[in-house]
């Protein structure tokens, strides 16, 4: 009488386990999750930009074309309480109703990484990218030159996957 099993061997186990590996690794590298947290990050930050770029036009046509700040607010300087400009300009816009009143707390993170440009007629809200996603992207074009009080905007194209123009500088996303 012949005795008859079912099953795998371990070498057909093997194989398989070893394919599902690769299929794994291959996987996570299409996907690179690092990339993937940097672009979360930075749709959140483009969000705050774009909605501090609204409130101000919002901001600017109640109060006849005129924004609540002119000057330059370096990075990190909008989420600062008490006398920055930042603070004053987006205190300014809230008070007017175009943000809502507890804006600042809510954008606390995002905050951080915004910097403002901004004149009598016009502004610039912008913020680095992280992910390569939003270097290459249309509204990664401008430069800035920055001092420890001014900055000038300039639009160039050309922006790389790291984030630099061809001349160098570094790209920064921005509404205006």
């Amino acid at each position: 009488m012949k005795k008859i099993t079912k099953g795998f061997t371990l070498i057909e186990l093997l194989i398989v386990i070893a394919l599902l590996g690769a299929l794994a690794v291959a996987l996570l590298a299409a996907l690179d999750p690092l990339e993937q947290i940097k672009k979360g990050t930075d749709t959140g930050v483009r969000n705050t930009v774009s909605e501090i770029a609204n409130s101000f036009i919002r901001y600017a046509s109640v109060k006849q074309a005129v924004l609540p700040y002119t000057g330059f607010i370096a990075w990190g300087s909008v989420g600062t309480a008490g006398a920055s400009p930042a603070y004053a300009a987006i205190s300014a816009v809230i008070a007017t109703g175009e943000l809502k009143a507890d804006f600042l707390s809510l954008a606390k993170d995002s905050l951080e990484k915004i910097f403002i440009i901004a004149d009598q007629e016009k502004n610039y809200v912008c913020f680095a990218p992280g992910a390569k996603a939003f270097r290459v992207d249309p509204n990664t074009k401008f430069v800035t030159v920055a001092g420890a009080t001014s900055a000038t905007m300039t639009e160039v194209s050309g922006c790389d996957q790291n984030g630099t123009s061809t001349s160098g500088a570094t790209c920064y996303w921005c509404v205006r």
